[in-house]
C-alpha cells in the first residue's frame, strides 16, 4: 500500500508539477524526496527558500500548473515569505510543502514551534493540513486553489509523523471547474462601448495569458485599438507589431497618448499591478477580466485610487473576445490617426536612451537583444535597469519577458532564469540583474553551475557597492581612509566555475556576448555601466524630479 508521501507526489504529477525546488532538511522532507525518487518527479536543491519559492513561482507562470517547492519546518518556513509573497503579487500557480512537528508534539510549548498557517496567512492562498486519511484529497484541493482565479499560492502543511504512513489511494481531481460563459448581458454592454469609441486603447496585464494572444491580436487590428502592456504581459502583442505601445508603466511616460483615449479596455489587467495613486484618465473602462474587480481595492483610501470600470465582462479571456466578435462585426467607429500613432510609438521607444559618458543601461539591454535569437527569454531583476530592459526587451510572446510584479522582489531575476532555463532546455536565457539583486542570490550562482545550466547572466553593475570610504580615525590614522573594492563578480562567478567577463564601453561588452554563447555554459558578464542617467530615466517614467 503506498504511503502518504507517495500520494503527495502522485498527486503533484498529476496536477501536472514538471519539478519541484527546495532546500529540504529531516521529517517529512526526506520521504517526499524519496517518493519523487521512485516516481520520476525531478527535484532541484536550491540555497536559499525563498529563492527556491520564486524557481516554483516562475514554473508555474511558465507551465500553466502549479509549479512546487518544499522546506523545513520553523526557519525554512520563515525564510520562504519573500518567495511566496512574489508568488502572491505575481499571481502565480505554485504548491508549498513544509515540514511540520508531528502532532503529537504540539501538546508541548517549546521554543521551536511556529504556527505556519498563521505566519503565512496573509501570503498565501490557504493553508491545507495533510492526515493520513485526507492525502489525495488535500494535495488534489491544494491544487485546485493554487489554480483558481486569481492565481497565487497555497501552503501544504506536512505532519512529519504522517508521511510514512501507509493509506489508501483516493480518486481526486486536482483541476478548478472552468470559468462560467461570459453574461450576455455584460457582453453587449461591452460591444456597445466599443463600437461607440473612436480612440479605444487596449491595456493588457497578467491575466493575458499566450491561450489569449491569437484572439487579442485579432480584436486589435480589427478595431483597431494600439495595445499597451505591463511589465507581466510583454509580448501579448509581438513588441514589434505596429499597434504595440510599449508598457503601461502606471507613471507619465504613456499618460500624454492614453489620455487621448475615449475607451480604455482592460484585457486581464490585475489592480495588483497598479501603482497605488489616483486614476489619471477620464475615459471610461470596460474590464475583461477573469475574475471581478476587487471591491475592497477599489475603495482606496482617500478614493480615486485605481480605475472604477463602467463595464466589466468576467470570464475566460479568450472566450470573451470570441463572443464579442459576432457583436462587432457591423463597421467601429475607431478612428485613430495612424501616422500620429506611429509617431508616438518611436518617439516612446527613443525616449529611454538617456546618453551618458560611459556604458549605457539601455545599450546594454539593447545589444543583449539584438545578439540573442528570437525566442530568447529575459528575466529582469527590480531596480532602475529595469525601467530600459523592459522597454527594449523586445518579446514575440507572453513569458520572453519574466519579471517580477511592479517594482518589487529584489533579487528575482537568477532564480527565475534558472526555472526558465529548466522548463525550456532549448532556449537561450539570459539573467538581466543589478549587481545589489545578484549579492542577495549569490548562493545560486553554485546552483546555475552544478545543474550547468547555459545561461548568460549579465551584471548591471554601477559600482555603488565599490569604493566606499572607511574612516580610520579608530586606528589613530586621523583623517586617512581606506577603499573598498566591493563586490568582484567575475572572480565569484570564476570560483563557482562559470566563465566571466568585465565589460566597459560597447565593444567589449559585445565581445564579451559573443563569447559567452558560444558554448553551451554558464557565463557572467560583469557590465561596467555609467549609472548617471538612471535620475533622468526615473524622471521620465515618473514624470517629476527624482528624490
Amino acid at each position: 500500500m503506498p504511503t502518504v508521501a507517495d500520494l503527495l507526489v502522485a498527486g503533484l504529477r498529476r496536477a501536472g508539477v514538471p519539478r519541484f525546488f527546495g532546500v529540504p532538511g529531516g521529517g517529512s522532507n526526506l520521504e517526499i524526496l524519496e517518493a519523487a525518487r521512485v516516481q520520476g518527479l525531478p527535484f532541484v536543491l536550491a540555497h536559499q527558500e525563498w529563492a527556491a519559492c520564486i524557481m516554483a513561482a516562475v514554473t508555474g507562470e511558465l507551465a500553466g500548473s502549479p509549479g512546487a517547492a518544499l522546506s523545513t519546518l520553523g526557519p525554512g518556513v520563515t525564510a520562504s515569505a519573500t518567495g511566496l509573497a512574489h508568488a502572491r503579487l505575481d499571481r502565480s500557480p505554485m504548491i508549498y510543502l513544509s515540514d511540520r512537528h508531528p502532532a503529537s508534539a504540539l501538546a508541548f510549548t517549546t521554543h521551536q514551534w511556529l504556527d505556519h498557517g498563521a505566519h503565512l496567512g496573509a501570503i498565501v492562498k490557504g493553508t491545507v493540513t495533510v492526515s493520513r486519511d485526507s492525502a489525495s484529497h488535500r494535495v488534489a484541493h491544494a491544487a485546485q486553489l493554487a489554480l483558481a482565479e486569481p492565481r497565487g499560492p497555497v501552503h501544504l502543511d506536512v505532519p512529519a509523523d504522517v508521511t510514512g504512513q501507509e493509506a489508501l489511494p483516493v480518486a481526486a481531481n486536482p483541476v478548478p471547474a472552468p470559468p462560467a460563459r461570459p453574461a450576455d448581458s455584460a457582453l453587449d454592454q461591452a460591444a456597445a462601448l466599443i463600437r461607440g469609441a473612436r480612440r479605444p486603447v487596449v491595456i493588457a496585464g497578467l491575466g493575458c495569458r499566450l491561450t489569449d494572444t491569437k484572439w487579442l491580436r485579432a480584436f486589435c487590428e480589427a478595431l483597431p485599438a494600439p495595445l499597451l502592456t505591463t511589465y507581466k504581459a510583454k509580448g501579448a502583442l509581438p513588441d514589434l507589431h505596429p499597434l504595440a505601445m510599449g508598457v503601461f508603466t502606471g507613471g507619465a511616460l504613456e499618460e500624454p497618448f492614453v489620455r487621448q483615449a475615449d475607451l480604455i479596455i482592460a484585457f486581464g489587467l490585475d489592480l495588483v499591478e497598479l501603482i497605488p495613486r489616483a486614476w489619471p484618465y477620464q475615459a471610461p473602462v470596460l474590464n475583461l477580466t477573469r475574475c471581478p474587480a476587487d471591491a475592497a481595492a477599489l475603495a482606496a483610501p482617500g478614493g480615486g485610487a485605481y480605475f472604477r470600470p463602467a463595464a466589466e465582462v468576467v470570464g475566460d479571456l479568450g472566450a470573451i473576445l470570441e463572443e464579442l466578435a459576432p457583436r462587432l462585426a457591423s463597421t467601429t467607429a475607431a478612428d485613430w490617426d495612424v501616422a500620429a500613432v506611429d509617431r508616438w510609438r518611436r518617439e516612446r521607444r527613443a525616449a529611454l536612451e538617456v546618453p551618458v559618458p560611459g556604458l549605457a543601461p539601455h545599450r546594454v539591454a539593447q545589444l543583449t537583444r539584438e545578439s540573442l535569437p528570437a525566442g530568447a527569454i529575459a528575466t529582469v531583476d527590480a531596480g532602475a535597469h529595469m525601467f530600459p530592459v523592459t522597454a527594449y526587451w523586445d518579446a514575440l510572446e507572453p513569458g520572453e519577458c519574466l519579471i517580477s510584479n511592479g517594482l518589487a522582489t529584489m533579487g528575482f531575476a537568477l532564480p527565475a532564469a534558472i526555472a526558465a532555463q529548466l522548463h525550456h532546455p532549448d532556449r537561450r536565457v539570459v539573467c538581466l540583474t543589478g549587481d545589489g539583486g545578484l549579492m542577495m542570490v549569490a548562493a545560486e550562482l553554485e546552483t546555475v553551475a552544478r545543474l550547468r545550466l547555459p545561461l548568460v547572466i549579465v551584471v548591471f553593475d554601477d559600482q555603488a557597492l565599490s569604493l566606499i570610504e572607511v574612516k580610520q580615525e579608530q586606528r589613530g590614522l586621523a583623517g586617512a581612509s581606506m577603499r573598498y573594492a566591493g563586490p568582484d563578480f567575475p572572480a565569484l562567478a570564476r570560483a563557482f566555475g562559470i566563465r566571466a567577463w568585465i565589460a566597459e564601453d560597447e565593444e567589449s561588452f559585445r565581445n564579451a556576448l559573443f563569447a559567452a554563447q558560444a558554448t553551451a555554459e554558464p557565463a557572467l558578464i560583469d557590465a561596467r555601466i555609467d549609472a548617471s542617467g538612471y535620475r533622468r530615466t526615473l524622471e521620465i517614467v515618473r514624470g517629476a524630479p527624482a528624490r
